[in-house]
């Protein structure tokens, strides 16, 4: 049997593990107030609890990108999943705050190996052109996973308890497992891909991975030491603590400062991961536009990024609006400037590396994503618990355009000479 198209089927593929990740974690901010209340934790607790599956998630990360380059994309995929999504199914049996605490370490360890092996599947299927539309695409799946969480998360904890709600998002994972193995193999050795479309990308894609003589000797140190990877090491480290404040606090921050209950959690905290869901698409969309309108590929990349730090200063006026329905909007801000920003920057690590070392790169750079989440997080629960939300929307609206203005000092186009 022969799939046409197959490559979109993949990318489709992509863009549900991430709505399924996303989910899974999402679901405890969800229910966090009455987790809190029934383990007696207060908002300090709670910003361990996360914090912990942010250090899981740093080390890991790291850990993913090389575990991904070793193991191949299928069985790197499929090891990362299962794990996620075993540790979602566990929530569902935690008594206290300690037993949540080792659950979300799990989860930590499970869900960074998304990223590097969704980059590297990318790689391996999609010609440059088309490399930033498919990060949009797989990326688009966290936008998606984060706005059916809040409504679905809602619904199953108010009819069978929050338990259920948990065990419901780890056995999607489990049944998406399975349709990964049955279509995926790299395009060399995919018995599904047709002999028309392997002939369109065969010369354009990554090269096969027994083809590449190093794929058992990948110099991790080389990597980190390089420019290009401790820029995007930099550039993550500042902004994607921007979007997990969004997705961990949001629900804590609309039922304490807007008198939000669970079920206006579950109406209205699904909007501005929608709206950024377009903008992962059109931001992937829009740097390959660009390159076929005659732009060189390092210039659509940082112009599209460029765009979406513009965005981000509107965050500082979420805590100041006077509606609820207003600082809604302007966290809809929040997520599409970073829809456009990490759409490009996710695609950077197959730009810059080689085909064996994009895994390792993506997996460094999400680290640095995850230690920034780490100190954000903690100062965030303090922040709040003591002061208000105010300062912190104020520092995520500044974070965007720190990193892009690294992006542009410290790559310029010449470190691009992989992309030609």
């Amino acid at each position: 049997m022969k799939i046409p198209k197959l490559r979109w089927i993949i990318a489709i593929l992509l863009f549900l593990s991430t709505m399924i990740n996303y989910a899974d974690r999402l679901a405890l901010s969800i229910v966090s107030r009455d987790l809190r209340t029934e383990f007696h934790m207060t908002e300090q607790d709670y910003s361990y609890v996360i914090t912990a599956f942010f250090v899981a998630y740093a080390v890991m990360y790291a850990g993913s990108g090389y575990l991904v380059d070793r193991l191949g994309t299928r069985r790197g995929f499929a090891l990362f999943i299962s794990t996620w999504s075993i540790a979602a199914v566990l929530h569902a049996v935690v008594v206290g705050r300690w037993s949540l605490t080792a659950v979300r370490f799990l989860l930590g360890l499970g869900e960074p190996g998304n990223w590097p092996a969704a980059a590297k599947a990318v790689g391996e299927w999609f010609p440059p052109h088309q490399r930033a539309l498919g990060v949009g695409i797989f990326n688009a799946g966290s936008s998606l996973g984060s706005a059916i969480a809040p409504p679905m998360v809602a619904y199953l904890t108010l009819r069978y308890g929050w338990r259920f709600a948990f065990l419901f998002t780890g056995a999607l994972g489990l049944a998406w497992l399975a349709a990964w193995l049955f279509f995926y193999q790299p395009p060399h050795r995919n018995r599904l891909l047709c002999a028309e479309e392997y002939a369109v990308i065969k010369d354009q894609v990554e090269p096969p991975e027994e083809a590449t003589a190093v794929r058992s000797k990948i110099d991790w140190r080389k990597v980190i030491r390089m420019r290009e990877c401790y820029t995007l090491i930099l550039a993550r480290f500042f902004t994607d603590p921007v979007i997990y404040f969004i997705i961990f606090w949001l629900p804590e921050y609309l039922r304490k400062e807007r008198g939000f209950d669970l079920k206006m959690v579950g109406d209205y905290a699904w909007v501005p991961f929608t709206v950024a869901g377009g903008g992962y698409f059109f931001g992937g969309w829009l740097s390959g536009r660009l390159m076929r309108a005659g732009w060189k590929l390092p210039d659509a990349r940082k112009f599209v990024m460029l765009l979406g730090a513009l965005i981000m200063p509107t965050a500082i006026l979420a805590p100041l609006v006077p509606q609820a329905w207003m600082a809604i909007a302007a966290t809809c801000c929040i997520t599409t400037g970073h829809a456009f920003f990490v759409s490009n920057i996710q695609t950077l690590p197959t730009d810059l590396f080689r085909g064996n070392e994009v895994g390792t790169a993506s997996g460094f750079s999400g680290m640095g994503g995850a230690i920034g989440g780490i100190l954000a997080n903690i100062g965030t629960g303090y922040i709040v618990q003591h002061f208000s939300y105010a300062p912190v929307f104020f520092m995520a609206g500044l974070m965007h355009p720190l990193s892009v203005g690294l992006v542009y000092w410290l790559l310029p186009n010449r470190y691009f000479a992989k992309a030609g």
